[in-house]
């Protein structure tokens, strides 16, 4: 017995010892990087793009492929540059499948992934691969259990009609998460109706258009030529919000959706992104917004957005209007009360927003400024004329002498509990905005709240 235990000893030993050898010197002896140029034109064929690896490696337990410097390269439809470039990828092979001579990946990582997303004019994006309508296996790699991206980066951006390259309309940066059930051939399929993977991602900064978000988290699902982020929470411009963005990308022009509520966002920060946005308005906003829109191949490929909602405006300042001050200059008021501290400012602004045809409309607009509260109803030009259409009632709530009074009522204002009311209209543009007296109460379409 004692002999038979120490030769079995002695047999594990040089079985462990095989085993370590074959952990450390088998990759060594299996230099599988000299199949790097069959696995170059396996890739190209079946995904129609040009491929690039730097280096392949081979470790075992787990049995992994080690890929260093991997890119793919943008078909000649679009301009010269890279669909993808990921400086190592990990991919763990199933055993059981190579010993059925296939090719199965259970997980991947992603190290360093940079996507650049290009759709044409035509339809096409530079991802798909149009021959992939006519064969099924294409990438005949099965669904990924798992993939995980560490420090990504995605751009998406439209040609123009010219096929010159056009502005970048999406953009995220220091992405990471995890992603199951990702079917690579159906992402590249242009026909296909699959689930192509589903996880949750989150990414250091996000811009869409001018607006932009940090830190954000969601879960992210892809489906049918569809990406649905859901369940967003966000950092926006010193506040928070949350909601859901989702895209299209079956039609010949990408579609969005978007709907968000939102606290404690710094106005000022916000409108300073948009082009001349700068210095217009102050304050902490909050509310909800809905939008949706085709992603058009022109220069303003986000100039089609269409939406609605509501928000509220606290504790901020119009400068370019000096609100308080010109309407009760309108009425003849000599001593402007509070509003001469405050000639631009006002407590709570609360109003409906339809956005539609490049113009920011309102039906109703309350505003409770400083010696002054308005009731009104207008529109805004958002095309770059910044031209103005508002029309109202205000009401001075700082009381006048007898004689200021008259002379007001004179002038079309109506005595009403002992304020003042008249109404207005504001137009010109927002740097160059004109007052001037209202038509009555035809010319006031807003509900008036209760005084």
């Amino acid at each position: 017995m004692a002999i038979r235990r120490r030769t079995g000893l002695i047999v594990g030993g040089i079985a462990g010892l095989f085993l370590l050898a074959l952990i450390f010197v088998g990759p060594a002896l299996i230099r599988v990087d000299r199949y790097r140029p069959g696995v170059i034109s396996y890739l190209q064929e079946k995904t129609g793009k040009q491929i690039e690896i730097g280096r392949l490696a081979l470790t075992f337990f787990p049995l992994s492929i080690h890929i260093d410097n991997f890119g793919v390269k943008n078909p000649p439809l679009f301009p010269p540059g890279y669909i993808v470039q990921v400086a190592r990828i990990d991919a763990e092979l199933s055993v059981g499948a190579l010993l059925h001579r296939q090719v199965v990946i259970k997980s991947l990582v992603l190290e360093d992934l940079i996507m650049n997303l290009t759709s044409d004019p035509d339809g096409p994006w530079n991802f798909e691969n149009p021959q992939a309508k006519d064969s099924v296996n294409t990438m005949p790699l099965g669904v990924i259990s798992r993939v995980q991206i560490n420090r990504g980066q995605l751009i998406a951006s439209n040609l123009l009609p010219s096929d010159a390259a056009g502005p970048v309309f999406f953009e995220a940066h220091e992405i990471s998460g995890e992603m199951e059930q990702v079917n690579l051939a159906g992402i590249i399929n242009p026909s296909s109706s699959s689930m192509d993977g589903q996880g949750s991602l989150k990414t250091g900064l996000l811009r869409f258009g001018s607006v932009e978000v940090r830190r954000l988290e969601s879960k992210l699902r892809l489906e049918a030529r569809r990406a649905f982020f859901t369940d967003v929470k966000a950092e926006v411009y010193g506040g928070s919000a949350t909601g859901g963005l989702s895209f299209d990308l079956s039609g010949k022009n990408a579609s969005f959706k978007a709907n968000a509520r939102f606290s404690g966002i710094n106005v000022a920060q916000l409108l300073a992104a948009f082009p001349n946005g700068g210095g217009r308005m102050t304050g902490k906003m909050e509310g909800d917004l809905k939008l949706a829109g085709e992603i058009e191949h022109s220069a303003r490929p986000l100039a089609g957005i269409h939406g609605a909602g509501r928000v509220t405006v606290r504790n901020g300042q119009v400068p370019s209007l000096k609100l308080n001050a010109n309407l009760m200059k309108l009425a003849h008021f000599n001593d402007l009360g509070p509003a001469k501290n405050d000639p631009s400012s006002f407590n709570v602004i609360t109003t409906d927003v339809e956005l539609a045809n490049q113009r920011i409309s309102s039906k109703v607009i309350d505003i409770d400024g400083y010696g002054v509260d308005v009731d009104g109803s207008g529109s805004v030009s958002v095309s770059g004329s910044d031209e103005l259409n508002y029309r109202g009632l205000a009401e001075i709530t700082t009381k006048e002498s007898f004689f200021t009074n008259t002379v007001a009522r004179l002038s079309g204002a109506a005595l009403k509990d002992g304020k003042l009311q008249f109404p207005f209209r504001i137009g010109g543009t927002i740097d160059n905005p004109v007052f001037s007296k209202g038509k009555g109460d035809k010319d006031v379409d807003a509900v008036q709240k209760p005084r």
